[in-house]
């Protein structure tokens, strides 16, 4: 069956189950009461009455002593939509993914889930602090720098400034975890401070235990086809029962549960499978593949050239992440809740299963997987970069629903402050939206998700003014839009795009162009407007920041010779003032750029807004501590001019050079 054709298991509401049920056992009552009159060898009709109501009872007074559920979060590292078997569509993939196929049978797997973000760190961020990634201006990895192109000269546009990190400051869903008697526990990759080593590290974001062990991942020395895991008890990747290699991330979080198990908790086992580097400790897993793809054994230890899924290394790393989830979900169904006698614990626990975003197609030699037919895959907003595999599970979530209804994943933490009967704290901004009564009532009914004016939403909206991609999206109803703000210097792109992915009706989705193949732009320039429109209106509230036009750009950009300069700066006590020469285009914003720690490994840039004092100078406040800065000028024309002025990114990584030594110093 199509898996798009608009098919779904039927999903009987609760109250149509109630009746039916006890349809059922007056059937059981009626027939028994027969039974009797003919040879009195079975209960009265009112005996068999009163043990239906004895059950209920029972199943009554059992939800009665149901103690505050634990929640666990199974979050992938670039697991695409199409790496997992049970979202399988068009042509079959290899990947083999049991557990997780299993796991689905158990709860809703939703066919139109996203995450936050195209790539790892804001994703993390805002799962996390439940705050849009343009919200939180943390819209891509690494982040905490100055304002510059990839290359100086040879790239047009430049990302704006962005954080390095989660706020040291954000009251976290883990915190709020903590604060409700939860114990809390992370296992895995972090990726959610400026640097590995730096603020905020998970003890400091709400976690009562950490283990940031990569495990498996750890690079194989000299290169993938050595070190395999052995049964050498002294293998520190010995081959378990099973064959497969140990993996230290899977046993901290397994630790954490058994140690724990006697308390409400909340587990964040953020594995970094399925990330690079691609290789496998599972010799085999990867003959496995090889055999199954009809693959000769490698001889070299090169990237892989073939396209499609065909990486038998990457095949690997999907069945390893599978296994190791299985085993988290083997515990929990297979472990006692003492807090619940007679209960086990999966019976009284949430399980989100997702990825931070969309499969990572390739890299500079390495083709590593195939999103599909989902276009693009990570480091884009289009549907391969931020559709991922969303399964949850739970109490009273039924078993084995198919949904179309659209989840993100800041939808995660109102969800499991509900989940808890925790309100949301004062103050605290939330972008997500409570999908818990759609969880527990109807997963089908989009209805059910509804916005804080009351209506039913249907938007969700990507920032991401970064990388190549340098692009936004709005997914309204089965439409969806981009804009590039790169279109004049990249071959073949447009500055807007327009998809209908599906035609719903009544909850169903079916198949239309999730492709991203055919562009209405031109046949429906009214809603692209439209959808721009909104856009721009999303985008606005939230005080996002934009690309900016590159003054260094070595092609011709209109207005590109009035740009303004700065023509000389000084500065008293923590004031400081630049003053510019405008050369034909107006100056319409500044902003200081500063860090506290220049020269050091982790050195980690802010943004101030600066003061235009005049038609030629601009004055900010350095904050204490400061060690180094630079100011930043925007003209009317979208070029930002940095002063002193910076090299690329490209070229500080390649000399390795930071860029406090090319910022004013403070004396």
């Amino acid at each position: 069956m199509n898996k798009f054709n608009g098919e779904r298991p039927i999903n009987l509401a609760k109250t149509k189950m109630k009746v039916l049920t006890k349809f059922f056992l007056w059937l059981v009552i009626a027939s028994s009461v027969f039974s009797v009159a003919c040879n009195q060898k079975v209960k009265t009709a009112v005996d068999l009455e009163k043990t239906v109501n004895d059950g209920f009872d029972e199943k009554k007074s059992s939800e009665a002593t149901r103690p505050k559920p634990n929640v666990v979060l199974l979050l992938a590292d670039d697991l695409g939509w199409q790496d997992v078997g049970c979202y399988d569509i068009d042509e079959p993939s290899p990947y083999e993914t049991p557990n997780m196929d299993a796991l689905a049978t158990k709860g809703v797997k939703f066919w139109q889930g996203y995450s936050p973000a195209p790539t790892c760190a804001p994703s993390r961020c805002a799962i996390m602090s439940g705050n849009h990634p343009a919200r939180a201006q943390k819209t891509h990895v690494r982040g905490g720098t100055p304002p510059t192109p990839y290359h100086k000269n040879s790239w047009r546009l430049m990302a704006p400034w962005y954080s390095g990190r989660l706020p040291v400051d954000e009251l976290t869903i883990s915190k709020v975890l903590q604060q409700n008697g939860y114990k809390t526990g992370h296992s895995g990759k972090w990726h959610m401070s400026h640097k590995h080593f730096t603020d905020p590290q998970p003890e400091a974001a709400g976690f009562d235990y950490s283990s940031g062990e990569k495990g498996v991942v750890a690079r194989m020395k000299p290169d993938r086809l050595s070190d395999f895991a052995t049964m050498d008890p002294s293998d520190p990747f010995r081959l378990d029962e099973n064959g497969f290699a140990f993996h230290q991330s899977s046993e901290d979080a397994l630790s954490f549960l058994d140690k724990e198990k006697g308390n409400p908790f909340f587990l964040y086992y953020s594995e970094h499978l399925v990330h690079t580097p691609i290789h496998t400790r599972t010799k085999r897993l990867l003959e496995k593949y090889l055999d199954k793809l009809r693959i000769d054994y490698p001889k070299k230890a090169e990237g892989w050239k073939l396209e499609g899924q065909n990486n038998p290394f990457y095949c690997a790393m999907v069945e390893t992440l599978d296994y190791h989830y299985g085993k988290i979900v083997n515990y929990l169904e297979n472990t006692d809740d003492p807090r619940w006698p007679g209960h086990k614990l999966m019976e009284n626990t949430y399980i989100i299963l997702t990825s931070d975003n969309g499969g990572m197609e390739r890299m500079p030699n390495e083709i590593i997987t195939d999103n599909y037919p989902l276009d693009r895959g990570k480091i884009s907003a289009m549907e391969g970069g931020i559709r991922v595999p969303l399964i949850i599970t739970g109490p009273n979530i039924e078993k084995g629903i198919e949904s179309d209804v659209m989840i993100n994943g800041l939808d995660f933490y109102p969800t499991i402050l509900s989940w808890i009967g925790a309100s949301i704290p004062q103050g605290k901004n939330l972008d997500g939206i409570d999908i818990s009564t759609l969880l527990q009532e109807d997963p089908t009914n989009p209805e059910l998700v509804k916005t804080k004016e009351g209506k039913p939403r249907e938007t969700m909206m990507w920032h991401f003014p970064n990388s190549v991609a340098l692009e936004s999206t709005i997914r309204v109803g089965d439409y969806k839009l981009i804009r590039n703000y790169n279109h004049e210097s990249k071959a073949q792109t447009v500055p807007l795009e327009l998809y209908q992915l599906y035609i719903t009706e009544n909850g169903k989705a079916t198949r239309v162009d999730i492709e991203e193949s055919n562009n209405l732009v031109e046949t429906n320039p009214e809603l692209a407007q439209k959808l721009n429109n909104q856009l721009t209106e999303m985008l606005t509230e939230m005080k996002a920041s934009y690309p900016y036009n590159n003054p260094h750009y070595n092609k011709d950009i209109p207005h590109q010779e009035k740009i303004p300069v700065v023509t000389d700066n000084k500065k008293e006590g923590n004031k400081v003032t630049f003053t510019f020469k405008e050369n034909g285009a107006k100056v319409i914003n500044a902003n200081l750029l500063y860090t506290l720690n220049g020269g050091t490994k982790g050195e980690e840039w802010f943004r101030l807004p600066a003061t235009l004092a005049s038609r030629t100078t601009a004055t900010a406040t350095l904050p204490e501590g400061t060690s180094h800065y630079l100011i930043n000028l925007v003209d009317e024309n979208n070029f930002l001019v940095s002063y002193p002025e910076l090299l690329g990114i490209r070229e500080y990584e390649k000399i390795k050079k930071r860029y406090s030594e090319d910022a004013l110093a403070v004396k």
